[in-house]
């Protein structure tokens, strides 16, 4: 990844306060187009040229109200398939979910959840081969999701802050939800069953949740466990692995609640 200096960025901002189309400058500079505009945006909001806000208020830091049905929601997604950065002191941290492009009503389900969480925050979707990763910047994401750290989610301790559980436990659906769309599935079994002296074929639908982070299936098992869901735990190689739920009952509970990705 190319981490742009500060030079660049001058030059790149000489040429856009005279007047020259974002496109032009990155082709010109070998700068992302995305990035020039990021640069563009920073520095009319610092001479004031932006109208709206400038300083968007956090539900942590402010008090300001937040959508917690999206943030369970959101929290899920996170967890699974994403992360934060913060490339360089220029850039403000962002936070992005990888989707792929085969359910684009995942991608515009993690859109909208941002766009209500974040919502006075810039929301984009950078699209790259087989997927889309969907995006938001916010000064405030650590506030939200202090479970950022270095390193890997499987090689660091996650656990949720009290206030964190508390939205999960009021919205344990939205959670779940978050977590199948981003690191499970639906899918459809089948096994063969003797029926009057003749071997027949039956299917049947199961969910299953694959995450290699021992806290992040155990954050889902004990969700599953207050909502009444039946679970099991699944190996590879003698390692924990996935958590299927399988039962005609409880597969009927997540059908109303979570269903197929889209």
């Amino acid at each position: 990844m190319n981490v742009h200096g500060t030079k660049v960025r001058h030059e790149a901002l000489t040429l856009l306060r005279v007047g020259a189309k974002n496109a032009d400058v990155a082709r010109m500079l070998n700068v992302p187009l995305g990035t020039i505009g990021y640069w563009k945006h920073v520095d009319r909001a610092k001479r004031g040229e932006c109208p709206g806000k400038h300083d968007p208020k956090c539900p942590r830091c402010d008090g300001r109200e937040l959508d917690e049905p999206a943030y369970s929601y959101l929290l899920g997604l996170y967890l699974g398939d994403g992360h934060i950065s913060h490339y360089s002191e220029h850039r403000v941290a962002n936070l992005m979910i990888t989707c792929t492009e085969s359910w684009p009503g995942l991608m515009d389900d993690c859109e909208q959840a941002m766009r209500a969480v974040f919502p006075d925050n810039a929301v984009c979707r950078v699209r790259r081969t087989g997927c889309s990763n969907v995006k938001v910047y916010s000064k405030h994401l650590h506030c939200l999701f202090p479970q950022h750290g270095p390193g890997k989610k499987h090689e660091r301790s996650i656990t949720l802050e009290p206030w964190q559980q508390e939205i999960v436990d009021a919205h344990p659906w939205d959670f779940i939800r978050g977590l199948i769309h981003s690191d499970g599935c639906r899918i459809t079994n089948w096994t063969t069953r003797l029926v009057g002296g003749e071997r027949k074929r039956y299917e049947y639908p199961r969910y299953f949740f694959t995450n290699v982070s021992d806290d992040i299936r155990q954050l889902y098992t004990d969700t599953l466990d207050k909502l009444g869901i039946a679970w099991t735990q699944c190996t590879r190689n003698g390692n924990p692995y996935n958590i299927s739920v399988a039962r005609k009952a409880s597969v009927a509970l997540m059908d109303e609640h979570v269903g197929p990705k889209h």
